[in-house]
């Protein structure tokens, strides 16, 4: 048995065979192993692609390891594929001399048809150890005494490629059984099946003999604290919950569902003992009016989409810019133009978060950087919005959202402080519902409906202090700088600007959202010679952003997008950035960033 520190396993196969189940079950095992762990699950776009079509293929990619995990990783080490079109989809990212596990089953003529492939591609592949193993077959075969219909037995292949690497890897088999046990057990058969099916994969792997060596991967040295594993989707959810409650008010969402937000939604719906409301509304636009109408009432509003509904969206959150009341839009990003590449990664967002608005229209943006961080980022949302009245723009991403890691349970009294929303006191006797506090310039929150507290509400534009709608071109001017102010001043009560990396070095790699791990870990590994600058706070930037931009003499902002923030920061703050970009539907690898780091010199320099 030979020790390894870390390995990556991708999972892949028709959207029909359970593969982000299978790479689910691994991950949990290993997690309960003591692992670190970072995962990547790949959806396939079409909902009813053509089986075994190229098109069709559904993938999940697990990183765990005894070291700290900060990616799902660059080229697995091993790929799983259970038909010809998974093969096709993914050989070019294994490793080399990494192992190859194909399901011998499906490679027929019929398959290789359905992949486009002339002939069977396994004779010509010569760099991988390949295992082939007749797993749909042997599965029946396992399964032949129980009362199931064929169809239900072939359905239990994936546990049984599960096996197979839990056997490689050393994986306990009792929590997956476990799992089964709990999912299944309201059918005795189809519980034994699944049950079966994995003890075959691990039984094949260890009797019959594939040659496949077994590896130890040894629980990772981390900070001592409980954990669980999380995706950002969940992760967003519940930092909503706790704002909520650090600010003694209800949550509300009103949410039209959309790839890959959908998942918060579901969540929060499971929470009505939280103070938790959910509305599936009937479209973007009704969605984000009924989470303004919340906030009219007193409850923090919030409204979650990707790309293509939030620019739906726009009209009414201009309109929350005008009634400067709390609301928070969750941008989880997706690839685009339109609808664009639904269940892919990218951060094109950015310019329309920023601009996409009729008029003077500020807000406040904010980018989580990683699935756990998106519980602290929530939160962040939601002690703004309430403490500045004004509405925040929670920047997420399809690979966060999705994606999965350990998550330290906090100390919620220490780490989240109580939210100091503004409602009116209730005792008030003068009210002025745009009279502002003198640090912030933010108004009081009256409750819509309230009898002594009542104030013309819309979207036309506001006469400064008593809220009535006037037309005069100086007030106009004077409420357009007053907005601007008060999100500028919302930099006094974010944290400064930090940098990881050397504090020596000459290079700088400038990053925000999902992007932070991957450029992090290329950081480490570059040694003294990088340093990395990755930004949450978009808008406004922290307050020492430009001093710290300005301290290096290499720039470059890495950004799936074709150069969003990069244009910002050169145009705000006078810099020579350079950027590296990548707009594929996948973050970037290590391995990049790292060539990026190697090949730095005179073209980048700043000055």
């Amino acid at each position: 048995m030979s020790i390894k520190d870390k390995v990556v396993i991708r999972f892949s196969g028709d959207s029909g065979d359970g593969m982000q189940l299978t790479g689910s079950q691994f991950t949990h095992t290993s997690a309960l192993m003591g692992n670190d762990f970072a995962t990547f699950p790949d959806f396939p776009a079409e909902i009813r692609a053509p089986q075994g079509t190229v098109a069709g293929v559904s993938g999940f990619q697990v990183h765990f390891g005894a070291v700290e995990v900060s990616t799902p990783g660059d080229e697995p080490d091993v790929l799983v594929a259970m038909n010809p079109a998974a093969l096709k989809a993914n050989i070019s990212d294994l490793k080399p001399g990494g192992v190859l596990i194909v399901n011998k089953d499906s490679f027929t003529e019929l398959g290789f048809k359905k992949a486009k492939y002339e002939e069977d591609p396994l004779p010509a592949i010569s760099d991988f150890k390949i295992i082939e193993a007749q797993i749909t077959s042997q599965t029946k075969e396992a399964l032949k005494a129980l009362k199931l219909d064929p169809k239900s037995k072939t359905r239990c292949k994936n546990f049984y490629a599960l096996g197979m690497t839990y056997f490689m890897y050393g994986r306990d088999l009792n929590p997956t059984l476990d799992w089964i046990e709990e999912k299944f057990g309201h059918d005795e058969d189809l519980c034994r099946a699944n049950q079966l099916a994995l003890k075959a994969g691990h039984n094949f792997a260890d009797t019959i003999g594939v040659g496949a060596e077994i590896y130890e991967v040894p629980q990772a040295s981390i900070e001592k604290g409980k954990y669980r594993q999380i995706n950002g989707n969940t992760a967003l959810a519940w930092g909503f919950i706790l704002g909520a409650q650090r600010a003694d008010t209800n949550l509300f969402l009103g949410s039209y569902p959309i790839t890959p937000a959908s998942d918060v939604l579901h969540e929060l719906s499971k929470h009505k003992n939280f103070g938790v409301k959910t509305f599936q509304a009937e479209d973007e636009i009704a969605a984000i009016c009924s989470a303004i109408g919340a906030s009219f009432s007193g409850a923090l509003g919030i409204t979650t989409s990707s790309g293509p509904g939030v620019a739906l969206k726009s009209e009414a959150l201009n309109l929350a810019v005008m009634l400067e009341l709390p609301l928070v839009v969750i941008n989880i990003q997706r690839g685009g133009p339109s609808t664009g590449l639904p269940t892919k990664t990218e951060q094109s967002d950015l310019n329309m978060m920023m601009y996409g608005r009729n008029g003077e229209s500020p807000l406040i943006i904010l980018a989580a950087k990683s699935p756990s961080d998106c519980f602290k980022m929530a939160y962040e949302a939601a002690r703004l919005t309430m403490e500045h009245m004004t509405p925040v723009v929670l920047m997420s991403d399809g690979y966060i959202a999705n994606g999965s890691t350990p998550w330290k349970i906090p100390n919620i009294e220490k780490e989240f402080p109580k939210i100091q929303k503004k409602l009116l006191d209730q005792n008030s006797d003068e009210y002025l519902p745009y009279a502002r506090d003198k640090k912030n310039l933010v108004r009081e929150w009256a409750v819509a409906g309230t009898p002594k507290y009542m104030h013309r509400l819309g979207g036309l534009e506001k006469e400064l202090e008593t809220g009535n709608v006037s037309y005069d071109p100086e007030n106009h001017e004077q409420m357009v700088h007053i907005r601007q102010q008060k999100v500028d001043l919302v930099a006094e009560n974010i944290p400064l600007q930090k940098v990881e990396g050397s504090e020596n070095a000459d290079i700088a790699l400038v990053s925000w959202g999902g992007t932070y791990g991957t450029i992090s870990e290329a950081v480490k590994q570059s040694s003294t010679r990088a340093a990395h600058i990755h930004i949450s706070y978009l808008s406004p930037f922290p307050k020492n952003l430009e001093s710290v931009l300005k301290k290096y003499k290499y720039l470059v902002v890495c950004e799936l997008n074709n150069g969003q923030l990069i244009h910002i920061l050169n145009s705000k703050f006078h810099l020579k950035a350079r950027g590296y970009n990548k707009i594929q539907g996948k973050p970037f690898k290590v391995r990049e960033i790292t060539q990026l780091i190697n090949s730095i010199g005179e073209k980048y320099e700043l000055n």
